[in-house]
This record gives structure tokens, C-alpha cells and sequence, in this order.
């Protein structure tokens, strides 16, 4: 009893200390994973996978939002230095797939390794139209700039004088239906980019695989040098319509 009340009184950067304390000598000497695929191409499933074969994953649920403001400031060292991430040693979801953010962590961390997962490009697109979340979170600053449109969502907003851009997301959501053609332009560039820029500096360093193939589980095993049943089968965050994120 008393030591769930000290728990609870606890700031919460002093819990993340413990926490950190606590995994250090588990994830120490481990080199980090990155899942850089854009989101609803199994980023999900790529953690699910991690976490049963023996890695600590950081998902979305760890950090919320907070990564990805200082993602927008620009304040990497911030991410990198917190006890959270320090906790980690494999990653998956938000900021790793923002534009660019690739770069930086493969040049802050020399001995990680990245998996991207890529699908049908409009079959993407119609996974995007089926997230719910996408659709509420589609008028949000962030979104809007790692999705290149930030021309529709300042003209979506123009008239309101008590909008702050870069903190109010409470904005009914921009509608995606018409702007097929600019999400996939936007995708498609990325995943060319990534491609590029690891076979250019470190290409023993991605795997790249379609999510569609049978075999991407037993071949993300051989690329991280770790044993997969071979009829390891996961499939996370499956929605109407098609899979998942």
C-alpha cells in the first residue's frame, strides 16, 4: 500500500529515471531498431514482432505526441536524451517515418539498423481513408506539414482569429477523399528517398520488404539475426477494408 502511494507521488520524470535504470542493463550494448515505414504499412505489426522476439519497443503509446512536437522544433538531442528513449532499443511509429528524420538517425546512431515496409500505393491510400484516427488528426499542423499540405490546411483556417496553427488541432479535419493523387505523390517520394539515401551511404543497413509478402517475417528474422517460427504469423491494427498500420 505504501509503496503504491509513493509510486503515484512521484513526478513522472523521476519514474522515467527508475524506468530507465531498471531496462539499462537489458538494452545496453544493443544496437537500436528503427521501423521507418510510413504509417498504415504495418508499423504495428514491426512492433508486435520486436516486442515477442525479445525487444523492448517504444510505440506511439510511450510518447504520444510529445517526440514528434520536438521533432517539429527540431529538438532531436531532446528525444534522444530523454530517460524514455534511452529505455528503448527498438522503435516503431511516430517521429521515425517523418520526412528526413531517417537521416539523423542514422548518423546519430552508426550501429542501428531500419526496416521499411512499403504496399500498393493506393491500397495505402485507402488504408489512410479508413483510419479513423487519420481522419480526425488530418487537419493537424503536423500532419499537414509531413504530408506536404500545409497550403489547404492555412487556407482552412485563414478566417478564424483564434486558431494558433502550430498548437490547436481541435479544427474540423480537412477531407482526404480529393487528394488521392497528392498523398501518394507524397509517399512514393519518401519511400524513393529512403531507398536512395541507405543505398548511397549504408545499404547493409535497411531491410525493405512489401507487406504483402508471406515471407516478410522470417526474413526481418534473418536480417536482425534472430530465429522466426516459420509459421509466425502477425497482423496488427487490422481495419474495414484492408490492413493494417
Amino acid at each position: 500500500m505504501f509503496l503504491d502511494k509513493l509510486k503515484k507521488s512521484l513526478p513522472v520524470p523521476v519514474k522515467d529515471y527508475i524506468k530507465y535504470l531498471y531496462w539499462l542493463p537489458r538494452i545496453i550494448g544493443k544496437p537500436k531498431i528503427f521501423c521507418i515505414s510510413m504509417q498504415r504499412n504495418g508499423t504495428t505489426s514491426v512492433g508486435v514482432f520486436l516486442k515477442e522476439h525479445g525487444y523492448r519497443v517504444a510505440s506511439y503509446s510511450v510518447h504520444r505526441k510529445s517526440w514528434s512536437r520536438l521533432w517539429l522544433k527540431g529538438d532531436y538531442e531532446r528525444i534522444f536524451g530523454s530517460c524514455t528513449f534511452k529505455s528503448y532499443h527498438a522503435y516503431e511509429d511516430y517521429p521515425r517515418w517523418f520526412p528526413d528524420f531517417y537521416r539523423v538517425l542514422n548518423c546519430r546512431f552508426p550501429n542501428a539498423k531500419f526496416i521499411l515496409l512499403y504496399r500498393d500505393s493506393n491500397k495505402w491510400f485507402d488504408s489512410m481513408l479508413n483510419h479513423k484516427l487519420i481522419k480526425q488528426t488530418a487537419n493537424d499542423y503536423l500532419h499537414s506539414k509531413i504530408y506536404r499540405n500545409l497550403d489547404s490546411y492555412y487556407d482552412k483556417n485563414a478566417k478564424n482569429s483564434d486558431y494558433i496553427p502550430e498548437v490547436d488541432d481541435s479544427i474540423d479535419h480537412m477531407p482526404l477523399e480529393d487528394k488521392r493523387d497528392h498523398y501518394i505523390k507524397v509517399y512514393e517520394e519518401y519511400n524513393r528517398e529512403v531507398i536512395e539515401y541507405f543505398k548511397k551511404y549504408a545499404p547493409e543497413k535497411l531491410f525493405i520488404t512489401s507487406l504483402s509478402d508471406n515471407n516478410k517475417w522470417l526474413d526481418i528474422g534473418g536480417f536482425l539475426g534472430i530465429k522466426v517460427n516459420v509459421d509466425y504469423e502477425c497482423h496488427a491494427n487490422k481495419t474495414i477494408g484492408g490492413p493494417n498500420s
